[in-house]
């Protein structure tokens, strides 16, 4: 059952059936979860009984904007609350008061999703409210159920635009404006459409055959499926509509449920939408169900995800929040443990024994990228065991070549994607090959258009296997199992695999070390370049070719672990003659070479490291302002005035700008982009440790730390925001103009990821120039201590200052001359890479600065 959220109700109350789940008076507000005036688990408040059977009530493990934790006025009228279902999994429900949409989603292993749209009877957004904090959740065989009340603020509402699928399809339907639009028919992605259109243009044996395949009996039932169907009706009292649609091969069944007391409301078909009515005018109470019968993931407790040091500091924070003079609900103490705790049950509810989910509501779902860079960041509190987790479901979607699966297409979003190959297979006329498909039409599809997660993943194994708290025997255990149930290839062979790739990809830079050599983007069909890497909206890398990030922090780390596996593999006596059996395929590869003549890996790792200067671009004063000013020019008059008065208190450094540019065009040279992106470099390398063989490095190092936390428009920092994901300002004006159509890692937002590998960047180098007394190790080293200093310190009061450090991704407005901090419009709600705030806060407590 779930973990924290759920109060197991006495069986005779369970089973007396005085109320429906939900149908009690509302229960009084409870504290909020992971407060200290909360019980341990999160149902403080005795929750309506349940009557249906092996039913619970719940009360929800999350909710934002949360009072004394956030700004409501920064999420504009957006609220969510985040349950745990039956099986564990997570289900969350948003409402965007301002478009009447509410959306489920299901973060099983489906990633399904169910959506409506809620307007009063003049066709405006209907404000809807939570009604209780208690829902109740059930399971009947493979069903999982959860239902819930909300408030309307009318007495009458229309409900249209119901989706029942992929939380990829409610994202693709939303994103354009479609919830938006008037109510019509239920909203089926094209691919599906054209595929019934050619099923149903197929000769007739070869149409039943293909129909038979989905479990239909002909093409008019496949279509059937594309829409949900409605059904009405009065039970037990209560007027329900009920809506259901099953997946295209019927393997699967969404069902929405909105009932009403039939003596007190009405519910009937009007064209496309439900019409509710309230019979005595006063606002209507929706209860609102959902059911699936998809697979449920295996969720994990943070027992299995913490290690025991992390969970003592959890202890004593919790500890000095209950402390009797720690009373006010805005007490440091009390407001440190909400949020601490906050944190670590959102990391819960995203992490399975399967994989680790990227964010909820928008990516419930495997990510490679978001998985290994949380993994890194993570090592410091959490058990060995989460990193073979890790380990374990990268290499089980790893493709025959050793490329990294960026991201995973499940239950609709997987039909959807096959529905595509299946149409392009039948308009060549190749039906068998298309038949093929449908056999198998949610086999889960992976996606392997980025480059960076190949180098992220080596740098994960190799901490993994010189972890000296797991056994060398467990290591090789680990290693030597079979990477997927249903092949017999072990986990050492796909391994090695990614090894051969990084190493064969790297090898013409290692040869000779010139731009074009780098590691590049694929080209994209007009011309430009595919975004590859974490930057991978249209204008994130400023159409470059050569990512810094890539190229300068993540290949040469990758070649470094590299040689660290191989030594360890040796450790573990697996020696080369093992390693040619388990992959024989690689013998004429560059790894072979390097497992060969151990001293060529050295040498391609210390040219790769010498990467760097093909990025960097010098600026003089005169030039930076020249470009500063052109920027500025080109932003509406109000922002130009704002940022131009900070440009006067903060001008451009008279010796001018060294920036390292985010990456090179198609010929080379550095793009005028600014980024975060060498917070990365500061958490991966050692740069103290550099400092310490050779001082002389120490200018340099200051200069590289100093420009990015200068004031923006020169460098990233907003004071009362934090550190901009980027700065365009030296760039020119195609790229401000792509920033503004595509913000999403533009000059206008902050990213959590980015905050949180600069800060853990930042305190890694201070903590490794001290020695154990505090002391510096080399009085030398003062400067870049300093500058190490600074840069936390500006980060850090400008993202608490926002109030919004636990976002995905946060922006801003200017209002009556200042930065007001808003939320940023599809950012995630519990996200991965923000949860890694957990080992900031449990590391400031071990630096002093």
């Amino acid at each position: 059952m779930n973990r924290l959220a759920i109060t197991l109700l006495g069986l005779a109350g369970a089973a007396s059936g005085t109320a429906a789940c939900g149908s009690a008076a509302p229960a009084a507000p409870a504290s909020p979860p992971g407060s200290a005036s909360a019980a341990s688990s999160t149902a403080a408040v005795r929750p309506a009984p349940c009557a249906a059977p092996r039913a619970v009530a719940a009360t929800y493990a999350l909710a934002f904007p949360e009072t004394g934790l956030d700004d409501p006025a920064a999420y504009e009228g957006y609220r969510t609350r985040l349950f745990e279902d039956a099986a564990g999994n997570t289900l969350q429900v948003y409402v965007k008061e301002g478009e009447g949409r509410v959306v489920n989603l299901w973060a099983d292993a489906a990633n399904e999703s169910i959506g409506f749209t809620a307007r009063d009877a003049a066709g405006a957004p209907a404000g809807l409210d939570w009604a209780s904090d208690s829902v109740c959740v059930s399971s009947a065989g493979a069903e999982r159920s959860m239902e819930y009340r909300l408030r309307a603020d009318a007495p009458e509402v229309l409900i249209g635009h119901v989706l029942l699928g992929s939380m990829r399809v409610e994202r693709d339907f939303q994103y354009p404006g479609r919830h938006l639009e008037p109510f019509g028919p239920s909203f089926v992605p094209q691919e599906l459409t054209r595929l019934v259109e050619l099923m149903g243009g197929l000769p007739d044996g070869e149409r039943r055959r293909h129909a038979g395949l989905l479990n239909a009996r002909d093409v008019a039932e496949v279509e059937a499926r594309l829409r949900p169907t409605l059904r009405l009706a009065t039970e037990g009292g209560r007027r329900i509509a009920r809506i259901e649609r099953p997946s295209l091969d019927a393997r699967n069944r969404l069902r929405l449920e909105i009932e009403v007391p039939a003596d007190e409301a009405g519910i009937e078909r009007d064209g496309d939408a439900l019409r509710v009515v309230a019979r005595t005018g006063r606002p209507l109470v929706l209860t609102v169900r959902v059911t699936t019968d998809a697979p449920p993931l295996t969720p994990l407790g943070r027992a299995e995800i913490f290690n025991a040091e992390f969970l003592a500091f959890h202890d004593a924070v919790r500890a000095a929040a209950h402390d009797p003079a720690a009373r006010p609900a805005s007490d440091p103490r009390v407001v440190r443990f909400r949020l601490l705790e906050r944190q670590v049950r959102g990391l819960e509810l995203l992490s399975s024994r399967e994989k680790l989910m990227a964010g909820l509501p928008n990516y419930a779902t495997y990510f490679g990228r978001d998985m290994l860079v949380t993994a890194l960041l993570m090592q410091p509190i959490w058990a060995p065991g989460m990193n073979e987790h890790v380990i374990a479901s990268v290499l089980r979607k790893l493709a025959a070549d050793g490329q990294v699966s960026h991201e995973e297409a499940l239950g609709g979003q997987a039909i959807r994607e096959h529905a595509a190959l299946y149409n392009d297979l039948v308009a060549r006329g190749l039906t068998d090959e298309a038949a093929a498909i449908l056999g198998d039409v949610q086999r889960v599809r992976e996606n392997y258009a980025m480059v960076d997660d190949e180098y992220q993943f080596p740098v994960l194994v190799a901490r993994y296997l010189t972890d000296p708290d797991v056994p060398a025997a467990r290591k090789r255990e680990f290693l030597l199992e079979p990477a997927r149930a249903d092949a017999p290839a072990s986990r050492l062979t796909l391994l090695l695999r990614n090894l051969a790739l990084i190493a064969d990809r790297t090898a013409a830079y290692a040869r000779e070390p010139v731009a074009g050599h780098l590691v590049g983007f694929p080209r994209r069909g007009d011309g430009g370049y595919h975004a590859a890497s974490w930057r991978d909206s249209g204008a994130g890398y400023g159409n470059g070719r050569f990512a810094m990030d890539v190229n300068v922090v993540w290949v040469p780390n990758a070649l470094e672990s590299t040689a660290a596996i191989l030594s360890s593999l040796r450790d573990l006596g697996i020696g080369d003659r093992a390693l040619a059996e388990a992959a024989p395929a690689l013998a004429a590869s560059t790894l072979a070479g390097y497992l060969r003549e151990p001293g060529t890996l050295q040498r391609a790792i210390a040219t790769w490291r010498g990467a760097g200067r093909h990025f960097t671009l010098r600026l003089t004063a005169q030039e930076a302002r020249a470009r500063i000013d052109r920027k500025l020019a080109s932003l509406p008059a109000d922002e130009a005035r704002y940022w131009a008065g900070v440009l006067e208190r903060e001008p451009v450094p008279e010796g001018g700008l060294e920036l390292v540019a985010v990456a090179l065009d198609g010929a080379g040279e550095p793009i005028g982009i600014m980024s975060t992106d060498l917070g990365t470099r500061w958490f991966l390398d050692d740069l103290t440790g550099a400092a310490l063989r050779d001082p002389r490095a120490v200018p340099d190092l200051v200069t590289e730390l100093a420009v990015p936390f200068l004031p923006y428009p020169v460098g990233l920092l907003v004071d009362g925001l934090g550190p901009l994901v980027a700065n365009d300002a030296y760039a020119t004006p195609d790229v401000w103009a792509a920033f503004e159509r595509d913000t999403y890692h533009s000059p206008r937002v902050v990213w959590g990821r980015e905050v949180n590998l600069l800060l853990l960047g930042l305190m890694r180098q201070i903590d490794a120039a001290r020695g154990h007394t505090g002391a510096l190790r080399d009085a030398r080293l003062r400067p870049y201590v300093t500058a190490l200093e600074h840069g936390l310190r500006a980060t850090l009061d400008a993202v608490e200052a926002s109030g919004l450090r636990h976002n995905e991704v946060w922006s801003y407005r200017l209002t009556g001359g200042r930065v007001q901090p808003i939320r940023w419009g599809n950012s995630s709600d519990v996200q991965l890479w923000n949860l890694t705030h957990l080992v900031v806060e449990f590391q400031r407590a071990r630096v002093e600065f």
